[in-house]
């Protein structure tokens, strides 16, 4: 069987837990014995192909006004016009005609499409070919990617969203298959009455993290080290954090690692006045889940599914995180870590005070983290569920 997988970026060009999840799937596919190619895109010039850890990528250049993936915003009518011309890209049509004709797939594995558009669905069934849509964010209702807004989330599309997506429901009952990468994800398109007549399934992602002996135990004196790691963004709630955080008197740190927008990290160091709070910036995961004694996951948004919660549990690491989008689905209140409400405005704070000084259910909590999500590490388990659909679906 040969799968084509699209989507935006593909590895070296990493700018988050999608493309991470992708790598994995495609060379997981790969190793099983199928044949897999990817077509994603570069700024310009003309198609190349390479090999990326013994998997074929075509990189096609996007036609649009400008290139996205970059920390620097462009202009708001220069946004908008990409928006605009991103409903339904026609343009990046061709390349996806070329790679099937040469290629001869036998299903198209879509993904995060901004940049293609939807308008590569029309090519894909244009060759007769099944269609697997999986669903890493918000793209397809919001072309922002996040529905939030005004500093909260949008429990339905705006006006400006309901006009830039208005085909792509129609549109998406040329989808075969629908997987969404939690429960959360899934539910929000079915209550928009996208994807209608699609195969639909939930596949967790997965991340492959080797099993490590418990902590130390950590005790009452010892200083409470605390972690974020993540985009610097208004909507991953890291100004929540800070401000939470420096309201409790407790012998703890906070490490702040990754990065953002420039002017924004640099509004939020002026914020962070206590000393207790360091900024790492950029770091290597692994070692900075075993410096850390609990991981804060404040997403003011709805998190399609929080990858970075199951990697600190499975490094022992327990975690508070917000009820919003699929965090719930893999943090459980008082098993492997606390829920809060960022509509409460000390919750987070409450929770962070209720570990320092609660050891017994802090102990628990570390000892039960990485149980509660072994399912989810379960590569085969990922690996399976996507061959039996790519299976069903194979003419």
């Amino acid at each position: 069987m040969k799968i084509l997988y699209i989507n935006a970026l593909y590895s070296p060009f990493i700018q988050g837990g999608a493309e991470i999840s992708l790598k994995t799937l495609v060379e997981g596919i790969q190793a099983a014995g199928h044949e897999v190619v990817v077509l994603s895109l570069k700024p310009d010039g003309s198609m190349t192909v390479d090999q990326e850890d013994g998997v074929k990528v075509y990189r096609a250049p996007l036609k649009n006004s400008y290139w996205p993936f970059v920390k620097t915003q462009h202009p708001k009518w220069d946004r908008l016009l990409w928006h605009v011309r991103d409903q339904h890209n026609s343009s990046m049509q061709k390349a996806v005609r070329e790679v099937l004709a040469q290629e001869k797939p036998d299903v198209v594995s879509c993904h995060n499409l901004v940049g293609w558009s939807i308008a590569v669905w029309e090519e894909i069934k244009r060759a007769h070919l099944p269609i697997v849509q999986v669903l890493h964010d918000l793209y397809l209702l919001c072309p922002n990617s996040d529905m939030f807004k005004d500093d909260h989330s949008c429990t339905k599309q705006c006006l400006r969203c309901s006009l830039l997506r208005h085909k792509h429901r129609k549109a998406s009952a040329q989808v075969d298959a629908m997987i969404g990468i939690s429960q959360f994800i899934l539910q929000r398109f079915t209550q928009h009455g996208y994807f209608e007549q699609a195969q639909k399934q939930v596949i967790y992602n997965t991340r492959e993290i080797p099993a490590s002996p418990l902590p130390p135990e950590r005790q009452a004196n010892d200083v409470f080290r605390i972690g974020y790691i993540g985009t610097l963004a208004q909507k991953k709630g890291v100004e929540w954090l800070i401000e939470q955080f420096s309201q409790v008197s407790i012998k703890a740190s906070l490490h702040i690692a990754g990065g953002g927008k420039k002017s924004y990290e640099h509004f939020l160091r002026g914020l962070a006045t206590d000393q207790r709070i360091t900024f790492v910036g950029y770091v290597d995961p692994n070692t900075f889940y075993d410096n850390i004694d609990l991981l804060v996951v404040p997403s003011l948004w709805e998190e399609p599914l929080g990858m970075v919660a199951i990697e600190a549990l499975a490094h022992h690491v327990p975690v508070i995180a917000t009820n919003k989008g699929g965090l719930p689905e893999t943090v459980k209140h008082e098993i492997n870590g606390l829920i809060c409400d960022p509509s409460e405005k000390n919750s987070l704070a409450h929770a962070i005070q209720r570990l320092y000084e609660d050891l017994p259910l802090y102990r628990t909590l570390v000892q039960q983290a990485r149980n509660s999500v072994s399912e989810i590490l379960d590569k085969q388990r990922l690996l399976n569920a996507y061959t039996t659909i790519y299976g069903n679906l194979k003419r």
